[in-house]
């Protein structure tokens, strides 16, 4: 059976439909123009991990508990490996801006827990502060202000670093 079309005009249409489809690619890979940011935003990123303390204190066994344990698994000390939960407020010019409990990661709770947020900000001058619990109480333990003037498209990272004393402000 032989087709309706002839073989010059089957390709002639097959090119036109590669044509239009290129077109079509060409045309969404530039266009519509996609911003991430306004003209007048930056960008906010608090971004860390960190272990909390430990949710339980360690208590020392009895000499009945102690009788109950196999030889090789009998530690004087039981200390339970699970951890508290991280509670993070950040507040922008007095104003809360973002508030999460994280629990901590891992089978047995004992990991770090883990944040990251970015949002999107008014530039120009704010005043930022930072405030971290990371007991069983839930009582803060860390906080830091700093006043930061952003320009356009600046990107304000926040990061958690226990060494350097808790909250750590860098700006790009």
């Amino acid at each position: 059976m032989s087709s309706p079309l002839s073989a010059p005009l089957r390709y002639l249409l097959q090119a036109l439909a590669y044509a239009a489809f290129a077109a079509v690619v060409a045309y969404f890979s530039s266009s519509p123009m996609y911003r991430q940011l306004g003209d007048q935003e930056a960008v906010l990123k608090l971004s860390f991990s960190h272990s909390g303390q430990l949710k339980f204190a360690c208590r020392e066994r009895s000499a009945q508990e102690l009788a109950k344990v196999e030889p090789n698994m009998r530690n004087k000390m039981d200390c339970p490996r699970e951890r508290a939960a991280v509670l993070v407020e950040l507040d922008m010019d007095g104003k809360p801006l973002y508030r999460v409990s994280t629990p901590p990661l891992g089978l047995r709770k004992d990991g770090a827990a883990t944040v990251y947020r970015r949002l999107a900000i008014p530039a120009g001058a704010h005043q930022f502060s930072a405030r971290l619990a990371d007991g069983p109480e839930g009582a803060i333990n860390y906080s830091r202000s700093v006043n930061v003037d952003l320009a356009p498209g600046q990107v304000l990272i926040i990061d958690f670093l226990t060494g350097s004393g808790g909250f750590v402000f860098t700006h790009s």
